[in-house]
Protein backbone atom coordinates (compact mmCIF):
# COMPACT_ATOMS: atom_id res chain seq x y z
CA UNK A 1 0.00 0.00 0.00
CA UNK A 2 1.33 3.43 -0.95
CA UNK A 3 0.22 6.86 0.30
CA UNK A 4 -1.39 9.24 -2.18
CA UNK A 5 1.41 11.78 -1.71
CA UNK A 6 4.12 9.16 -2.37
CA UNK A 7 2.33 7.92 -5.48
CA UNK A 8 2.03 11.48 -6.80
CA UNK A 9 5.72 12.05 -6.09
CA UNK A 10 6.69 8.94 -8.07
CA UNK A 11 4.50 9.91 -11.02
CA UNK A 12 5.79 13.50 -10.99
CA UNK A 13 9.31 12.05 -11.20
CA UNK A 14 8.29 10.01 -14.25
CA UNK A 15 8.37 6.66 -12.44
CA UNK A 16 5.90 4.28 -14.08
CA UNK A 17 5.37 0.79 -12.67
CA UNK A 18 3.70 -2.19 -14.32
CA UNK A 19 0.75 -2.90 -11.97
CA UNK A 20 -1.50 -0.48 -10.07
CA UNK A 21 -4.69 -0.79 -8.02
CA UNK A 22 -6.57 2.47 -7.36
CA UNK A 23 -9.71 2.67 -5.21
CA UNK A 24 -11.49 5.00 -2.80
CA UNK A 25 -13.75 8.02 -2.41
CA UNK A 26 -11.42 10.88 -3.40
CA UNK A 27 -12.17 10.64 -7.11
CA UNK A 28 -10.46 13.87 -8.15
CA UNK A 29 -7.05 12.77 -6.91
CA UNK A 30 -7.62 9.26 -8.25
CA UNK A 31 -8.50 10.54 -11.72
CA UNK A 32 -5.57 12.95 -11.59
CA UNK A 33 -3.13 10.08 -10.90
CA UNK A 34 -4.73 8.01 -13.65
CA UNK A 35 -4.31 10.94 -16.04
CA UNK A 36 -0.61 11.20 -15.11
CA UNK A 37 -0.13 7.50 -15.88
CA UNK A 38 -1.71 7.97 -19.31
CA UNK A 39 0.46 11.02 -19.98
CA UNK A 40 3.62 9.15 -18.95
CA UNK A 41 2.60 6.18 -21.09
CA UNK A 42 2.27 8.40 -24.14
CA UNK A 43 0.15 7.94 -27.26
CA UNK A 44 -2.86 5.66 -26.70
CA UNK A 45 -4.48 3.88 -29.65
CA UNK A 46 -7.61 2.07 -28.48
CA UNK A 47 -7.57 -1.60 -29.39
CA UNK A 48 -3.85 -1.53 -30.19
CA UNK A 49 -1.79 -0.27 -27.25
CA UNK A 50 -4.68 0.89 -25.06
CA UNK A 51 -7.36 -1.52 -23.84
CA UNK A 52 -10.24 -0.32 -21.61
CA UNK A 53 -11.89 -3.10 -19.62
CA UNK A 54 -15.10 -3.12 -17.58
CA UNK A 55 -17.49 -5.73 -16.18
CA UNK A 56 -18.64 -6.72 -19.69
CA UNK A 57 -15.23 -7.84 -20.96
CA UNK A 58 -13.23 -8.63 -17.80
CA UNK A 59 -13.12 -12.28 -18.90
CA UNK A 60 -10.87 -11.24 -21.82
CA UNK A 61 -8.18 -9.58 -19.67
CA UNK A 62 -5.65 -12.43 -19.91
CA UNK A 63 -6.05 -12.55 -23.69
CA UNK A 64 -5.58 -8.77 -23.83
CA UNK A 65 -2.38 -9.01 -21.76
CA UNK A 66 -0.98 -11.73 -24.04
CA UNK A 67 -1.82 -9.98 -27.33
CA UNK A 68 1.18 -7.90 -28.48
CA UNK A 69 0.84 -4.12 -28.84
CA UNK A 70 1.74 -4.21 -32.54
CA UNK A 71 4.05 -1.33 -33.41
CA UNK A 72 4.38 -0.22 -29.78
CA UNK A 73 6.72 -1.21 -26.97
CA UNK A 74 4.02 -1.55 -24.31
CA UNK A 75 0.27 -1.77 -23.84
CA UNK A 76 -1.83 0.15 -21.30
CA UNK A 77 -4.75 -1.86 -19.88
CA UNK A 78 -7.18 -0.06 -17.56
CA UNK A 79 -9.77 -2.29 -15.86
CA UNK A 80 -12.30 0.18 -14.43
CA UNK A 81 -15.19 -0.95 -12.23
CA UNK A 82 -14.87 -4.49 -13.56
CA UNK A 83 -15.83 -5.98 -10.18
CA UNK A 84 -12.79 -8.27 -10.23
CA UNK A 85 -11.57 -6.91 -6.87
CA UNK A 86 -14.96 -6.30 -5.25
CA UNK A 87 -17.24 -8.39 -3.11
CA UNK A 88 -20.01 -9.65 -5.35
CA UNK A 89 -23.46 -11.15 -4.83
CA UNK A 90 -23.98 -14.91 -5.14
CA UNK A 91 -25.17 -14.65 -8.74
CA UNK A 92 -21.94 -13.07 -9.95
CA UNK A 93 -19.50 -14.56 -7.46
CA UNK A 94 -19.06 -17.95 -9.15
CA UNK A 95 -18.25 -16.55 -12.60
CA UNK A 96 -16.07 -13.73 -11.30
CA UNK A 97 -14.40 -16.13 -8.87
CA UNK A 98 -13.19 -18.28 -11.76
CA UNK A 99 -11.86 -15.25 -13.66
CA UNK A 100 -10.23 -13.97 -10.47
CA UNK A 101 -8.49 -17.30 -9.81
CA UNK A 102 -7.24 -17.58 -13.41
CA UNK A 103 -5.95 -14.00 -13.35
CA UNK A 104 -4.21 -14.50 -9.98
CA UNK A 105 -2.41 -17.59 -11.27
CA UNK A 106 -1.57 -15.94 -14.60
CA UNK A 107 0.00 -12.81 -13.08
CA UNK A 108 2.02 -14.87 -10.61
CA UNK A 109 3.46 -17.00 -13.43
CA UNK A 110 3.96 -14.20 -15.99
CA UNK A 111 5.43 -11.32 -13.99
CA UNK A 112 8.34 -10.89 -16.40
CA UNK A 113 6.05 -10.68 -19.45
CA UNK A 114 3.85 -8.09 -17.72
CA UNK A 115 6.80 -6.00 -16.54
CA UNK A 116 8.23 -5.92 -20.06
CA UNK A 117 5.09 -5.34 -22.12
CA UNK A 118 2.11 -4.10 -20.06
CA UNK A 119 0.99 -1.32 -17.73
CA UNK A 120 -1.98 -2.84 -15.89
CA UNK A 121 -4.27 -0.57 -13.83
CA UNK A 122 -7.26 -1.72 -11.79
CA UNK A 123 -9.71 1.04 -10.76
CA UNK A 124 -12.56 0.23 -8.34
CA UNK A 125 -14.84 2.11 -5.97
CA UNK A 126 -13.98 -0.41 -3.27
CA UNK A 127 -12.03 -3.66 -2.97
CA UNK A 128 -12.13 -6.90 -1.00
CA UNK A 129 -8.68 -7.15 0.57
CA UNK A 130 -9.30 -10.79 1.53
CA UNK A 131 -9.20 -12.15 -2.03
CA UNK A 132 -6.07 -13.94 -3.22
CA UNK A 133 -5.92 -11.60 -6.21
CA UNK A 134 -5.77 -8.52 -3.98
CA UNK A 135 -3.13 -10.09 -1.71
CA UNK A 136 -1.01 -11.05 -4.70
CA UNK A 137 -1.34 -7.58 -6.30
CA UNK A 138 -0.36 -6.02 -2.98
CA UNK A 139 2.92 -7.97 -3.17
CA UNK A 140 3.78 -7.42 -6.82
CA UNK A 141 2.07 -4.11 -7.61
CA UNK A 142 1.28 -0.66 -6.24
CA UNK A 143 -2.01 -0.29 -4.34
CA UNK A 144 -3.29 3.15 -3.41
CA UNK A 145 -6.40 3.89 -1.36
CA UNK A 146 -7.67 7.33 -2.32
CA UNK A 147 -9.27 8.33 0.98
CA UNK A 148 -10.96 11.66 1.58
CA UNK A 149 -8.24 14.13 2.49
CA UNK A 150 -8.00 15.36 6.08
CA UNK A 151 -8.27 19.13 6.72
CA UNK A 152 -4.50 19.57 7.13
CA UNK A 153 -3.85 17.70 3.87
CA UNK A 154 -6.39 19.84 2.03
CA UNK A 155 -4.85 23.03 3.44
CA UNK A 156 -1.39 21.89 2.34
CA UNK A 157 -2.60 21.23 -1.22
CA UNK A 158 -4.42 24.58 -1.48
CA UNK A 159 -1.40 26.44 -0.13
CA UNK A 160 0.88 24.71 -2.64
CA UNK A 161 -1.38 25.85 -5.50
CA UNK A 162 -1.31 29.44 -4.20
CA UNK A 163 2.48 29.39 -3.86
CA UNK A 164 2.83 28.02 -7.40
CA UNK A 165 1.10 31.20 -8.65
CA UNK A 166 2.97 33.42 -6.15
CA UNK A 167 -0.20 34.32 -4.27
CA UNK A 168 -0.39 34.49 -0.48
CA UNK A 169 -3.18 33.31 1.83
CA UNK A 170 -3.04 33.25 5.63
CA UNK A 171 -3.74 30.05 7.57
CA UNK A 172 -6.88 31.61 9.06
CA UNK A 173 -8.23 32.64 5.66
CA UNK A 174 -7.34 29.23 4.20
CA UNK A 175 -9.35 27.49 6.92
CA UNK A 176 -12.24 29.89 6.35
CA UNK A 177 -12.06 29.17 2.61
CA UNK A 178 -12.39 25.41 3.23
CA UNK A 179 -15.21 25.94 5.74
CA UNK A 180 -17.12 27.95 3.12
CA UNK A 181 -16.42 25.85 0.05
CA UNK A 182 -16.40 22.33 1.46
CA UNK A 183 -13.85 19.55 0.99
CA UNK A 184 -14.46 18.37 -2.59
CA UNK A 185 -11.03 18.73 -4.21
CA UNK A 186 -12.31 19.61 -7.69
CA UNK A 187 -14.63 22.33 -6.33
CA UNK A 188 -11.91 23.71 -4.05
CA UNK A 189 -9.43 23.95 -6.91
CA UNK A 190 -12.00 25.73 -9.10
CA UNK A 191 -12.69 28.25 -6.31
CA UNK A 192 -9.04 28.83 -5.34
CA UNK A 193 -8.17 29.54 -8.97
CA UNK A 194 -10.79 32.32 -9.05
CA UNK A 195 -9.24 33.84 -5.94
CA UNK A 196 -5.73 33.52 -7.38
CA UNK A 197 -6.78 35.31 -10.58
CA UNK A 198 -8.39 38.07 -8.54
CA UNK A 199 -5.44 38.54 -6.17
CA UNK A 200 -2.82 38.48 -8.94
CA UNK A 201 0.88 37.70 -8.66
CA UNK A 202 2.32 38.64 -5.23
CA UNK A 203 -1.20 39.47 -4.06
CA UNK A 204 -3.02 38.35 -0.91
CA UNK A 205 -6.31 36.46 -0.70
CA UNK A 206 -8.51 38.16 1.89
CA UNK A 207 -11.60 36.96 3.76
CA UNK A 208 -13.66 39.57 1.91
CA UNK A 209 -12.53 38.07 -1.42
CA UNK A 210 -13.76 34.64 -0.33
CA UNK A 211 -17.13 36.09 0.70
CA UNK A 212 -17.63 37.99 -2.55
CA UNK A 213 -16.16 35.56 -5.12
CA UNK A 214 -16.64 32.01 -3.88
CA UNK A 215 -19.69 29.80 -4.19
CA UNK A 216 -20.42 28.75 -0.64
CA UNK A 217 -21.74 25.29 0.10
CA UNK A 218 -25.29 25.18 1.43
CA UNK A 219 -24.04 23.59 4.64
CA UNK A 220 -21.71 26.54 5.21
CA UNK A 221 -24.52 29.04 4.65
CA UNK A 222 -26.69 27.12 7.14
CA UNK A 223 -23.92 27.61 9.70
CA UNK A 224 -24.16 31.37 9.06
CA UNK A 225 -27.93 31.28 9.40
CA UNK A 226 -27.68 29.35 12.68
CA UNK A 227 -25.10 31.80 14.03
CA UNK A 228 -27.61 34.59 13.46
CA UNK A 229 -30.33 32.56 15.15
CA UNK A 230 -28.09 32.00 18.15
CA UNK A 231 -27.29 35.69 18.40
CA UNK A 232 -31.02 36.54 18.08
CA UNK A 233 -30.40 38.62 14.94
CA UNK A 234 -33.71 38.19 13.11
CA UNK A 235 -33.02 40.43 10.11
CA UNK A 236 -29.69 38.73 9.32
CA UNK A 237 -31.16 35.23 9.65
CA UNK A 238 -34.01 36.12 7.28
CA UNK A 239 -31.57 37.74 4.84
CA UNK A 240 -29.48 34.55 4.68
CA UNK A 241 -32.65 32.61 3.85
CA UNK A 242 -33.65 35.13 1.17
CA UNK A 243 -30.16 35.00 -0.35
CA UNK A 244 -30.43 31.22 -0.63
CA UNK A 245 -33.80 31.49 -2.36
CA UNK A 246 -32.48 34.24 -4.65
CA UNK A 247 -29.62 31.89 -5.61
CA UNK A 248 -32.36 29.39 -6.62
CA UNK A 249 -31.57 26.92 -3.85
CA UNK A 250 -34.63 24.62 -3.61
CA UNK A 251 -36.70 25.45 -0.52
CA UNK A 252 -37.16 21.72 0.26
CA UNK A 253 -33.38 21.24 0.23
CA UNK A 254 -32.98 24.20 2.60
CA UNK A 255 -35.53 22.66 4.96
CA UNK A 256 -33.81 19.26 4.93
CA UNK A 257 -30.35 20.78 5.40
CA UNK A 258 -31.57 22.99 8.24
CA UNK A 259 -33.22 20.01 9.94
CA UNK A 260 -30.08 17.87 9.63
CA UNK A 261 -27.98 20.75 10.96
CA UNK A 262 -30.12 21.21 14.07
CA UNK A 263 -30.16 17.45 14.57
CA UNK A 264 -26.36 17.49 14.64
CA UNK A 265 -26.40 20.38 17.11
CA UNK A 266 -28.76 18.37 19.32
CA UNK A 267 -26.53 15.27 19.08
CA UNK A 268 -23.50 17.45 19.85
CA UNK A 269 -25.26 18.83 22.94
CA UNK A 270 -25.97 15.28 24.13
CA UNK A 271 -22.42 14.10 23.34
CA UNK A 272 -20.86 16.95 25.33
CA UNK A 273 -23.25 16.30 28.21
CA UNK A 274 -22.41 12.56 28.31
CA UNK A 275 -18.67 12.91 27.47
CA UNK A 276 -19.01 11.02 24.17
CA UNK A 277 -16.81 11.50 21.11
CA UNK A 278 -18.44 14.04 18.78
CA UNK A 279 -16.75 12.75 15.63
CA UNK A 280 -18.19 9.27 16.26
CA UNK A 281 -21.58 10.60 17.36
CA UNK A 282 -22.00 12.70 14.21
CA UNK A 283 -20.36 10.05 12.01
CA UNK A 284 -18.03 12.66 10.51
CA UNK A 285 -15.68 11.65 7.70
CA UNK A 286 -11.93 12.38 8.02
CA UNK A 287 -12.31 15.48 5.84
CA UNK A 288 -15.10 16.82 8.11
CA UNK A 289 -13.38 16.70 11.50
CA UNK A 290 -12.71 20.45 11.39
CA UNK A 291 -16.46 20.94 11.90
CA UNK A 292 -16.37 19.62 15.48
CA UNK A 293 -15.50 22.98 17.05
CA UNK A 294 -18.12 24.76 14.94
CA UNK A 295 -20.84 22.37 16.10
CA UNK A 296 -19.72 22.71 19.72
CA UNK A 297 -19.72 26.50 19.53
CA UNK A 298 -23.17 26.69 17.93
CA UNK A 299 -24.66 24.12 20.32
CA UNK A 300 -23.84 26.52 23.16
CA UNK A 301 -26.33 29.05 21.72
CA UNK A 302 -29.27 26.73 22.46
CA UNK A 303 -30.72 24.80 25.35
CA UNK A 304 -31.37 21.10 24.78
CA UNK A 305 -35.14 21.64 24.96
CA UNK A 306 -34.88 24.47 22.40
CA UNK A 307 -33.12 22.21 19.91
CA UNK A 308 -35.77 19.51 20.39
CA UNK A 309 -38.47 22.12 19.85
CA UNK A 310 -36.83 23.42 16.63
CA UNK A 311 -36.61 19.87 15.26
CA UNK A 312 -40.27 19.24 16.08
CA UNK A 313 -41.31 22.54 14.48
CA UNK A 314 -39.41 21.68 11.29
CA UNK A 315 -41.07 18.24 11.17
CA UNK A 316 -44.48 19.86 11.73
CA UNK A 317 -43.76 22.39 8.98
CA UNK A 318 -42.94 19.59 6.55
CA UNK A 319 -46.20 17.79 7.40
CA UNK A 320 -48.38 20.91 7.16
CA UNK A 321 -46.74 21.82 3.83
CA UNK A 322 -47.45 18.36 2.41
CA UNK A 323 -51.15 18.57 3.26
CA UNK A 324 -51.37 22.12 1.87
CA UNK A 325 -51.85 24.07 5.11
CA UNK A 326 -48.80 26.36 4.82
CA UNK A 327 -46.23 27.70 2.36
CA UNK A 328 -42.70 26.44 3.09
CA UNK A 329 -41.04 29.86 2.88
CA UNK A 330 -43.63 31.44 5.16
CA UNK A 331 -43.26 28.55 7.60
CA UNK A 332 -39.47 28.76 7.67
CA UNK A 333 -39.53 32.52 8.17
CA UNK A 334 -42.01 32.04 11.02
CA UNK A 335 -39.72 29.52 12.75
CA UNK A 336 -36.68 31.77 12.33
CA UNK A 337 -38.51 34.74 13.80
CA UNK A 338 -39.78 32.64 16.70
CA UNK A 339 -36.28 31.54 17.74
CA UNK A 340 -34.72 34.94 17.23
CA UNK A 341 -37.25 36.56 19.54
Amino acid sequence: MIKIEDLEKELNQGILKSIYVFYGEELFLLENSLKKIRNLFGECIKGINYIPIDETNIGEIISDIETPAFGYEKKLIIARNSGILKKEGKRKSAELGKIRDRLTEYIEKNRKLIDESVILVFVEEDVDSKTNLYKMLDKVGTICHFEYQKPMQIEKRMKAICHAYKVNISDANLRYFIECCGTNMQELINEIRKLIEYAGENGNIQKEDIDSLCIKKLESVIFDLTDNLGRKETAKALQVLKNLLYAKEPIQKILITLYNHFRKLYLTKIAVKTNKDIITTLNLKPNQTFLVNKYKMQAKYFEEKELKAVLQNLRDLDYHYKIGLIDLQVGLESILCRYCS
